[in-house]
């Protein structure tokens, strides 16, 4: 869907980007991550156009980026940009007329959406009146009613009580099984984890790594292990040189370790030792989060600066 070549963003003294690329499949939900200040929100608003970049560019669905791709793109910003004043209904079908529906057309869809995400009553209401939570609904609604190809996401969750997180998560999730490829940036890990099927960290202006999801947390494995087992004090460390202790914890009867097993071994070797002196309960690989990935990648890079 999207094709990312090298992009260069400059403001003034401060490259927001520097040399960026990555690709975004199509019918994927694709994690744009990194800390504050690092350029994400530069990268997005290349994508819609609101900015050009210096050097570089983008291929949306095989061709160049051009202003006739807006009306394919839905794009839920950070910074929430409703009329406050505006009545709901009528700021709705506004905004659907923008992006190229017909009064009918957007009436149609807007009143499907509306009940499908219990906000019939808010037709005549102002912005101003709804919580926080209930405009970003709004938002929402505004986002995906023309029914984009791609859609851009900007911390979506911000804001929502969990009950209401869900209902969202759960229309993205719609939202791409019908063929939506969905750009997600957020600081939520958790739903990194839950519904990316790739991502990029950028750091500092520049790309740190990408790819799949499940690729990259296996690419970051360290071998580790946690062991549920009865407790027996001659596990207090390795005998055999096959593993080192990082955590123990004696909890209900039962002790569970963290362990690191030795380089050019193997699980096999580290249970062959333990069988025949403790009981295991449970054995299972430590993989690290996509949580604890950022937390090293960025934690690394600001260390060499």
């Amino acid at each position: 869907m999207l094709d990312i070549r090298n992009i260069v963003k400059q403001y003034a003294n401060h490259r927001a980007l520097d040399d960026v690329s990555t690709q975004v499949a199509k019918g994927s939900i694709f994690g744009l991550l990194g800390p504050n200040g690092a350029g994400k929100t530069s990268l997005i608003r290349i994508i819609n156009q609101i900015t050009a970049p210096d050097s570089g560019e983008i291929y949306f669905d095989g061709e160049r980026l051009n202003p006739g791709h807006i009306s394919r793109i839905g794009y839920l910003p950070e910074e929430r940009g409703l009329y406050k004043k505006m009545q709901i209904g009528e700021q709705m079908l506004y905004l659907a007329q923008l992006k190229g529906l017909s009064q009918q057309e957007a009436s149609v869809r807007i009143r499907h959406w509306f009940e499908k995400m219990e906000m019939q009553s808010w037709w005549n209401k102002k912005v101003e009146d709804l919580s926080k939570g209930m405009q970003q609904k709004v938002q929402f609604v505004a986002t995906v009613v023309h029914q984009p190809d791609l859609i851009i996401l900007d911390e979506p969750f911000s804001g929502f009580d969990p009950v209401n997180a869900n209902i969202i998560k759960e229309e993205i999730q719609a939202l791409n099984r019908n063929g939506a490829t969905i750009i997600f940036s957020t600081h939520r890990m958790e739903s990194v984890e839950e519904l990316c099927d790739s991502i990029i960290l950028i750091n500092k202006s520049k790309k740190v790594l990408d790819g799949k999801v499940k690729d990259i947390r296996t690419a970051y494995r360290t071998n580790t292990y946690r062991l549920e087992h009865l407790p027996y004090d001659g596990v207090v460390a390795d005998r055999e040189g096959l593993f080192t202790i990082t955590q123990r914890e004696d909890t209900g009867g039962n002790t569970t370790l963290t362990i690191r097993i030795a380089e050019g071994k193997t699980i096999n070797d580290v249970l062959a030792y333990l069988i025949p002196i403790v009981q295991i309960h449970e054995l299972a690989e430590v993989i690290p989060s996509i949580h604890d990935i950022f937390v090293q990648q960025v934690t690394a890079q600001a260390s060499t600066h």
